[in-house]
This record gives structure tokens, C-alpha cells and sequence, in this order.
């Protein structure tokens, strides 16, 4: 709920042999062919690799990352991994195996790197597109699963000695459920039937060689394992675990340590609301974890840093007065660092366990970076960032002596075409509120003209919008930019980076404030003389797509609207999604304890004032917004005389994640706001081609 970037030339970037960052600019331009647009494509923006995770390597010299590229043949987004010397900026691919390579992880000895794949298994009897446990020399080679997990594998730590690795993986179905599913066929009792994640370790010989079966740390029916790490000394794990894996279930998440050798369990952390991410102090005596600090509101209220003895005990509190979200990494030998948003940008910090103080290391100022990895003797750090108006990429620095050093070339996609320019803009909402977002200008705006306006409401409600360069998905905006448009996507209040008062802002007033906010923003530029105010529209995914969906029933502002698997009904919402506490949390109420804010903010409670076109797009088996919404909204529409469209995404969730889908997703949107926007004549369906056989009869009746 709360925060990728992602080939516009014909050179395929896994073709390549080992180049450094200026080498794959200077050979892409010389091979790649003249942009035939100055614009992307839709395609060619789906095509854009984008490059992430970067890991360290334990002495600071290379840097294992994952690049993600499209599979049109195989309709999937697909990643390998890549390596870098950090002196020289020498690349190449370190896989290349079909399908996905990610979760890479040095030994601490540098000797070895394991990852995660849902390649064909070497292992006879491994389940087909489950990810296993692989290791790879990182000066190449074949890579050697370790793992025939049946449910796959979810996560993995090296041991210290770089012996052993552990691992998380779901329990395979039990016998019980097994012989019910013999004798009654498919069906399952709901907060019941439960498939618990538990630890286990696997040897590693040499680094290479499995030298034994996998062995089981934890188990049993009373928790699910979720995030874990080593002990400094190898003897321990410390882990967060979940009363089970329902995703309702996140607030009952406290914090365990286990000896390796017995598998003697002891839980350590135990507050209201999730205590999760356990770091391990250098000397083992304290471990770092992330916290709601006992809030019940933990949707939106502050997490918080808090240490703990390694044996249990009283924990304490340090980012007390650091108004954000800290995301931990890891304690190091001069502090604890997290890395963390702030407004647009995002950076990290280091904390001191002793003082409670915080100091920020990465520079320049407007910078979106994130994805830290150090050195073993945190000195180094790699990392990946988006300055404004820029590619995101791969970067190394010292932390002493910051000074971000690019590693990758990812930049060189955007070489041939003409893009919008994006700034950070402020206004006042109606409360009086201050509001910011990033407004999408075309490279030759003139600040007389009057543009169409087209606003883009990113989801969370707690996601946040930058002034960085990411490959449109779902809206082509950069089409909509070169087509004569401004686009605006307004940070409304409950988005992260801008502190908890801000992010809760919205509780007990979603769509209401929200709107407000978006509305204002429109105010703030058609004021300017810069908005043709009878070309407006929105559009958005998620919370993105129920403030749409707020547009579409309360206002007659907006010329046309786009929902993306949006809400409609707070209750229909409430009683079908996988995420109840979300709702209650933010309303403050259940809909048979408080019926009214349920209604109040609820698109569908103003359907009647509705009157604005609206694009309706969402997954079939969405569960973070099941699709009742939708046609509950479709229907309302159809009967009130709107204009309504609906697309239901055949097999996908919340998200539309394969190409070709989303490449249906930015067309639908494109069609829609070049009809109402544009005026372009909507295109009529085609009558399909007659059949040989037809065609003859045809010509026999009509000689």
C-alpha cells in the first residue's frame, strides 16, 4: 500500500559484453536507429529496461543488480542479473537463464553470490515456476540450485561463516488438506486453511555444492515467518512472524529469536501493531527493528526505530522526533542507518543508537534514491536514484565523502526523444493546506497558451509522486504531453514524505479532502492562464482510481474520467477486500458501527450529481480492491444515461502486470482522453473477416 521504474532501440541490452557506463552510451548511440518520434511509443515505453536492488559486494569493488527487459513472445517483464566493477564501470550480465533472476546477496566472504529464479529446475521433482535458491560464482559460470522448495522460496541471508544460507519458504499442503481436496474436490474454508512460512537452512559446500538436505529452523501452526537475519556470530536468527499469513493479520506481527542448533524459540518484541525488519547490532548483544510503536493507526501514523536487547527485554524508541517513515538497513559500526522520504525526494540517514540523532548522508538534495546496500565495513554504499527530469540508475559512493558515482547507462533509452519536463509546484488547498505536486510541461511551453489539463492521481493513498524519469505503464503521459497537454499529479494530502500530521489528513475525510486538494491544484494553474478549464480530466489506479471515481460522481468539472480498479462503495469495499484493517483504520469505524462516514465518503453515495465520462478498468480477481466496485460504479452510471466504458483484465489482481495487458491498459486511456479531451472520433468496431468458405458462398448467391 505504500511504493520501478522500467527498450526504445534495437540494440538489446543483454547482448552486450562487458562495457562501462560511457562504452553503452557511446555504442548505443553509433548502433541504435533514429528515433522515428520524438515521442515514445506505448510499446517503446514498455520496452525501457530499468536497472535495481543493487548489492555490494563485501569489499566495495562490485555490484551485483538486477535489469529488468520485456518479453513480448513470453508477455512477461523479465529480470537477470548484471555485474559492475566500481572502478573501472565494466558491465555484463552475470544470468541469462529464462525467466526471472532476483534477490541477489553476497557471501560475506565474496566468494559467491545466491539468488532467487523461477527458471527450470536442475533438481529433478522441482515444481514448476516456484522460485529456488541458486548460487553463482560472480566472476561466472553455471549457477547451482540449492532449493526444490514445493512452495517456492520467498527470501534468503547468508550465514556470517558464508557456510550456510537461510531461507523462508510456505509449507506445502498438509496430508489433511490433501485427502479433503481427494474426497470433496476444491474448497476452502475461509481464516482457516492457512499455509504457514517457516525458516530453514540449507549447507553450502565450498559455496557451490549443496552439502545436505535443507534443514527446518521453524515450524508449526502458531505463526508465519516474514522478514529474518543472521546473528554477527552465526548461532542465531533473529525473524518477525505473524499470527498467520493473511495480510489482515500484519498488526499481530512481533519479533522472535531462535538458536540455529535446537531450534529454541524465544519472543523478544510484543506491541500493539507490527514490530518487523529485525538488524542485529555489530557486537550481537541488540537488535534494530521497525515498529508502530504501539499506534493502532499504523496505515498512516509514523513506523518508528526502536532497539532491543538481543535477549529480550524493554525496547526503546530513537526515531522519536523523525517525522517519516524510516525504512532500516542495517547497523554498522558507526550507527544504525535507514533510508527515508522526505516531500519529492527520498535519502539516507545514519541514527545514533546512543543519542537519538539523525544526520542525512546522500546528496544532491533533489534526489529520489533508495535500494541501499554497504560494504562490509560500511564505507562504500551502492544505491539507486532518479534525479530530477532523469533516468533512475545504478550509483556507488563512499559514505564518508559523499559523491555519487553512476554505474549503469539506463539514461541512454531516452536519447532520440523529446520528453516532458517535470518541476515541483505548490498550492493551497481549500482548508488552507499546503499541497505539492509534479507538473508535466511540454518542451516548447509557452506560459500565454492555454493547455489541456489532464490530472494523474497516483494510489496508497500513501504513494508519492517525484520529478524523475519512470517509463509510463499505465498512462501515456509523455503522449499526452506531446499531444499539447499539462499534466499534473498532485501529492494530496495522505501521501508519504511530508509527515504523519499530513498523511492523516485524510482519516475520517477520504475523497472528500482529497478531492479538495486535487481540485485546488487545477485552480492554482487555469488561475495562471496556463488551462484551457473546459479540457479537463483524470485519472488514476487504486486510491488513485477512487478519487477518479470521487471525480466522476461529485463534480461536473472534469470533461472525462479514467478509473483504475478504483473504490466505489466503502462497505462493498469493506466486506470483500483482504485488507479490512485499512478501512477501519481510516474511517475510524466499521460500517455497521458508523454507517454515515461510510457513506460520506463514498463515490457512489453522489452518483446522482454524475455526468462525466468514465473509463472503467480493473482486474478479475482483484483482491486488494475486488471488482464489485467496478460494477457497482458501471451500473449506477449505465442507469443514471453517463457515458461508461468498463475493461475487466482477464486473470489479473490489483495489479495489470504482463506487457500486453498493460499495453491495453495505456491504449484504452489514450483512446479515451483523445475522444473527450481531443475530440478524435472513437474508433468503430471492425467486423470480423468472413471465412473461406463464406466468401464462396457469398460470390455463388451473387455472381
Amino acid at each position: 500500500m505504500r511504493k520501478v521504474c522500467l527498450t526504445a532501440v534495437a540494440l538489446v541490452l543483454c547482448g552486450w559484453g562487458a562495457h562501462s557506463a560511457q562504452a553503452q552510451e557511446t555504442a548505443t548511440a553509433k548502433a541504435a536507429p533514429a528515433a522515428v518520434s520524438s515521442t515514445p511509443s506505448i510499446d517503446q515505453s514498455l520496452e525501457w529496461n530499468s536497472a535495481s536492488n543493487p548489492k555490494l559486494s563485501p569489499d566495495g569493488k562490485r555490484v551485483v543488480y538486477e535489469v529488468q527487459k520485456t518479453n513480448w513472445e513470453e508477455n512477461a517483464f523479465e529480470r537477470n542479473l548484471w555485474i559492475v566493477d566500481v572502478s573501472t564501470g565494466e558491465s555484463h550480465p552475470l544470468t541469462t537463464a529464462k525467466k526471472s533472476s532476483t534477490n541477489a546477496a553476497w557471501s560475506p566472504d565474496g566468494k559467491w553470490i545466491a539468488f532467487l529464479s523461477d527458471r527450470p529446475g536442475q533438481i529433478k521433482g522441482t515444481p514448476e515456476d516456484k522460485k529456488q535458491l541458486y548460487v553463482i560464482s560472480p566472476d561466472g559460470g553455471e549457477a547451482l540450485q540449492l532449493t526444490k522448495a514445493e512452495s517456492g522460496v520467498n527470501a534468503l541471508d547468508w550465514s556470517p561463516d558464508s557456510k550456510r544460507i537461510a531461507f523462508s519458504a510456505m509449507d506445502p499442503e498438509t496430508k489433511t488438506l490433501k485427502d479433503r481436496k481427494e474426497k470433496y474436490g476444491e474448497y476452502s474454508v475461509i481464516h482457516a486453511d492457512y499455509q504457514m512460512t517457516h525458516l530453514w537452512t540449507v549447507e553450502v559446500r565450498g559455496g557451490m555444492a549443496p552439502a545436505a538436505e535443507a534443514k527446518r529452523v521453524t515450524e508449526g501452526d502458531k505463526f508465519s515467518v516474514g522478514s529474518f537475519s543472521w546473528s554477527p556470530d552465526g548461532t542465531r536468527i533473529a525473524f518477525s512472524a505473524q499470527k498467520d499469513p493473511d495480510l489482515i493479520s500484519i498488526e499481530t506481527a512481533d519479533l522472535y529469536v531462535v538458536t540455529v542448533s535446537d531450534g529454541v524459540l524465544k519472543k523478544i518484541v510484543s506491541t500493539p501493531g507490527p514490530d518487523t525488519n529485525p538488524k542485529w547490532s555489530p557486537d550481537g548483544k541488540k537488535i534494530a527493528f521497525e515498529t508502530a510503536a504501539g499506534s493502532r493507526y499504523f496505515f498512516y501514523s509514523d513506523r518508528r526505530i526502536a532497539v532491543v536487547p538481543a535477549e529480550g527485554g524493554a525496547a526503546q524508541i530513537l526515531t522519536a522526533a523523525f517525522d517519516e517513515d524510516p525504512g532500516l538497513v542495517g547497523w554498522g559500526p558507526d550507527g544504525i542507518y535507514f533510508e527515508a522520504q522526505q516531500k519529492t525526494y527520498a535519502h539516507l540517514y545514519r541514527l545514533n543508537p546512543t543519542t537519538g540523532e539523525t544526520e542525512k548522508l546522500s546528496s544532491p538534495e533533489q534526489m529520489d534514491a533508495g535500494n541501499f546496500s554497504f560494504s562490509k565495513d560500511y564505507g562504500q554504499v551502492a544505491y539507486q536514484a532518479a534525479l530530477e527530469n532523469q533516468y533512475a540508475e545504478i550509483y556507488s559512493s563512499s559514505v564518508a565523502a559523499w559523491q555519487g558515482k553512476k554505474l549503469t547507462a539506463m539514461g541512454y533509452q531516452l536519447k532520440g526523444f523529446t520528453l516532458a519536463h517535470r518541476e515541483v509546484i505548490s498550492w493551497k488547498s481549500a482548508d488552507g493546506t499546503t499541497i505539492e505536486g509534479v507538473l508535466f510541461t511540454p518542451a516548447n511551453f509557452d506560459a500565454k497558451k492555454k493547455y489541456p489539463l489532464l490530472v494523474v492521481i497516483h494510489g496508497g493513498p500513501t504513494g508519492v509522486d517525484q520529478p524523475a524519469v519512470y517509463a509510463d505503464r499505465y498512462y501515456p503521459i509523455e503522449r499526452f504531453v506531446a499531444k499539447g497537454a499539462l499534466v499534473l499529479k498532485p501529492n494530496y494530502r495522505g501521501s508519504a514524505g511530508y509527515g504523519e500530521k499530513f498523511r492523516s489528513l485524510n482519516v475520517r475525510n477520504l475523497g472528500i479532502g482529497d478531492y479538495a486538494d486535487v481540485i485546488s491544484g487545477v485552480d492554482s494553474l487555469i488561475a495562471k492562464g496556463w488551462v484551457d478549464k473546459e479540457r479537463v480530466g483524470a485519472m488514476g489506479w487504486s486510491q488513485g482510481g477512487y478519487i477518479s471515481a470521487f471525480i466522476t460522481a461529485s463534480s461536473d468539472r472534469f470533461k472525462a474520467v479514467s478509473v483504475g480498479a478504483g473504490i466505489s462503495d466503502w462497505t462493498t469495499y469493506y466486506v470483500n477486500t483482504d485488507i479490512t484493517p485499512f478501512t477501519r483504520q481510516y474511517l475510524h469505524a466499521t460500517p455497521w458501527d458508523d454507517p454515515e462516514i461510510y457513506w460520506k465518503t463514498s463515490p457512489i453515495s453522489y452518483i446522482a450529481k454524475a455526468r462525466t465520462p468514465t473509463l472503467i478498468q480493473h482486474g478479475e480477481n482483484d483482491r486488494r480492491v475486488p471488482i464489485p466496485n467496478a460494477y457497482e460504479l458501471r451500473q449506477a452510471l449505465e442507469d443514471r444515461g453517463v457515458p461508461v466504458k468498463m475493461v475487466v483484465y482477464k486473470g489479473f489482481g490489483h495489479g495489470i502486470t504482463k506487457p500486453k495487458q498493460q499495453r491495453a491498459v495505456m491504449e484504452e486511456n489514450e483512446k479515451w482522453f483523445g475522444q473527450y479531451i481531443w475530440g478524435e472520433k472513437p474508433e468503430e468496431p471492425k467486423a470480423p473477416e468472413p471465412k473461406a468458405e463464406e466468401k464462396k458462398s457469398a460470390a455463388a448467391v451473387n455472381p
